[in-house]
């Protein structure tokens, strides 16, 4: 027993991270690996058979794991997104799902020949296409802000409207063989249940939202408890909605995360935070061990209509139902037709299908054995090709930011508006921030992207999501802010890509100074403080770029009394010197280096300083 859980645990968690870190490290879409991983734990080698080893648990905690990723979901939804995008996701959400339902349909009983019931059972869960798919996807490409809000919206929203829809048609289904009335009782019996879990399930949404909000304004929420109080009400609250009806809980979940990112909850970044983390955990676990739990029966009656049906799905269904429910809307031809491709589907589709696939082959429909190979079909299909085809599709329709690793300096004075400027000369993506707009002037007269916030503020952060950054430079004279700013960005841009300029030798004492953790890195050597840099700059030192042609001159460089600010390789990445790196970096062949130089001839009477030494890979 012990044996098999240790086996079980290695495969999916194990393998699961480990299939994320190949993804990020070789720009994969994470989701193709881990569901091949399920494929080969599973059908392949038969190592892993989750629901026979969970048993009758298995289903409720697959739901309790996805309306934990929705709740992850429903707090990226702020309202003033959905204002800012324009009507596109409306239409998204409201109007081309029911289209998508029929269309998804009539593929089902004319190309898949499903019995009708069936089909439209099917037509309901391809409607869905999960976060747990695209969001992954969205983290790996820089799309412009509104495509990439339409198909976050749509991913959110219609994933537990899609689910609570298949729910339903699978109710009436299961109602008709026990009634002689049909289709008139149903409707009679099924849509005030329909109705009233749904409106159950929004209040249970809103009002732990409320209760928390309530909580945290009078001091009654500790912030040791204020996590775990938040998670435990989410999942609670899925529970309870799923009792009252299958899948409610889902909507339950989602509404919750809105209202907490809409009430602006104070503690709600941590919440995000610490939700996203879990939620790369939970989706490779639950990837895996879906995929995994696939019988070698399902895959056998993969048939010629079936794939026919999931080419149809692909290639006319979706396009289809995005163009008519977008006409005359505000959408570009281009965001309709990137759209309209990519529409992966994901978790509550499989879970779904793999529900419904047991309960209606209790019936005797004959094509009730259908419903699971045709959705894991349109699943496995829809990850590989849009998967793969995201961002080159993106960056051909012009809907991307730039591949180029991008920089981002705040704090607009003489040197850091010259450093910038250099940067941007050299083709490299650079963005100068100041809550002055006085101070971005100078840059924007040469062409350098400027922005007019303050970081610390909602306002900024969602302005710098709009131009995505990948390194940051604090460069304000105050030291304490430039702390400040690092120690909130650093959970997005990474903690060892934010850096400072130096608060002064005796504030980096790693014991009396100021705490790693609430400061970025070392701009260069400990005594590269504002006031030397500022100096340097006044006396007539300048920013340089040069171009590494020949590897020998790597003996040779850096040229005496300069200070190497940073090492750029085009496409692949920036190396800011800091003097905390315990592992440098050298310039290669081709890569350009960013220089503080002095005058030509240098001054006599102006010493420089001991430049630093060139970082040694």
């Amino acid at each position: 027993m012990q044996d098999n859980l240790a086996i079980g645990i290695l495969c999916v968690l194990g393998g699961g991270i480990a299939a994320q870190w190949v993804a990020w490290r070789f720009r994969l879409p994470a989701i193709v690996l881990l569901f091949t991983l399920g494929l080969i734990y599973g059908p392949g080698l038969g190592l892993l058979h989750p629901a026979a080893a969970i048993g009758q648990y298995f289903h409720p905690l697959i739901s309790i794991a996805v309306a934990f990723i929705v709740f992850e979901g429903g707090l990226a939804l702020d309202l003033r997104q959905w204002r800012t995008s324009g009507e596109g996701v409306l239409r998204l959400t409201a109007v081309a799902l029911p289209i998508n339902w029929v269309l998804g349909t009539l593929a089902a009983h004319f190309v898949g020949h499903l019995h009708w019931g069936t089909s439209w059972l099917f037509g309901a869960i391809i409607v869905v296409t999960g976060p747990t798919v695209v969001l992954p996807l969205l983290r790996h490409t820089k799309l412009r802000p509104r495509v990439a809000a339409f198909l976050r919206w749509e991913a959110i929203v219609n994933d537990p409207v899609g689910a609570i829809l298949a729910t339903f048609v699978m109710e009436f289904l299961l109602l008709q063989p026990s009634h002689t009335a049909g289709v008139s009782l149903a409707a009679v019996e099924i849509w005030p249940h329909l109705l009233f879990s749904t409106m159950f399930a929004i209040g249970c949404g809103i009002f732990p939202a409320l209760l928390v909000k309530f909580l945290s304004i009078r001091d009654l929420l500790p912030e040791i408890l204020r996590i775990p109080i938040i998670l435990t009400l989410a999942m609670s609250m899925a529970s309870v909605c799923n009792l009252v009806m299958e899948a409610t809980g889902l909507m339950a979940a989602t509404v919750f995360g809105m209202a907490l990112a809409n009430l602006h909850v104070v503690g709600i970044s941590e919440l995000r935070r610490i939700k996203e983390s879990l939620g790369v955990i939970v989706v490779s676990c639950l990837f895996v061990i879906l995929t995994a739990d696939l019988h070698r029966e399902v895959l056998e009656r993969l048939s010629l209509p079936i794939l026919a049906l999931t080419f149809t799905v692909l290639f006319v269904v979706r396009p289809l139902g995005i163009f008519l429910s977008t006409i005359r809307s505000d959408l570009s031809w281009q965001e309709r037709l990137f759209v309209g491709w990519i529409a992966p589907r994901g978790i509550v589709a499989a879970a779904v299908a793999g529900v419904a696939g047991l309960q209606l082959g209790e019936t005797g429909d004959p094509s009730a054995a259908l419903i699971t190979p045709a959705v894991f079909a349109v699943i496995a299909t829809t990850m590989l090709l849009h998967g793969f085809s995201l961002r080159p599709l993106a960056r051909y329709l012009h809907l991307t930011l730039s591949d180029e690793p991008a920089l981002a300096i705040m704090g607009a004075n003489a040197w850091s508006t010259n450093l910038a400027v250099t940067v941007h000369q050299q083709g490299i993506p650079v963005m100068l921030v100041d809550t002055y707009s006085g101070a971005l002037e100078k840059a924007a007269r040469q062409g350098v992207p400027t922005l007019k916030a303050e970081l610390l503020s909602e306002e900024g952060l969602e302005s710098l999501e709009e131009r995505p950054a990948d390194y940051l430079i604090a460069a304000t004279p105050d030291a304490i802010y430039n702390g400040l700013v690092c120690a909130r960005l650093a959970p997005d841009f990474g903690r060892q890509r934010v850096f400072q300029v130096s608060p002064g030798l005796a504030r980096l004492d790693l014991y009396r100074g100021v705490s790693r953790e609430s400061r970025g890195k070392v701009l260069g050597e400990p005594t590269w403080n504002f006031s030397m840099i500022d100096s340097l700059f006044d006396r007539g030192w300048r920013f340089q770029s040069h171009v590494m042609t020949d590897p020998a001159q790597e003996n040779e460089f850096p040229p005496p009394n300069t200070l190497l600010f940073m090492i750029i390789r085009k496409g692949v990445a920036i190396w800011i010197f800091s003097a905390e790196d315990e592992i440098q970096s050298e310039p290669g062949e081709g890569d350009m280096v960013i220089l503080l130089q002095p005058p030509s001839p240098p001054a006599a009477s102006s010493p420089a300083p001991a430049p630093a030494a060139l970082p040694q890979g």
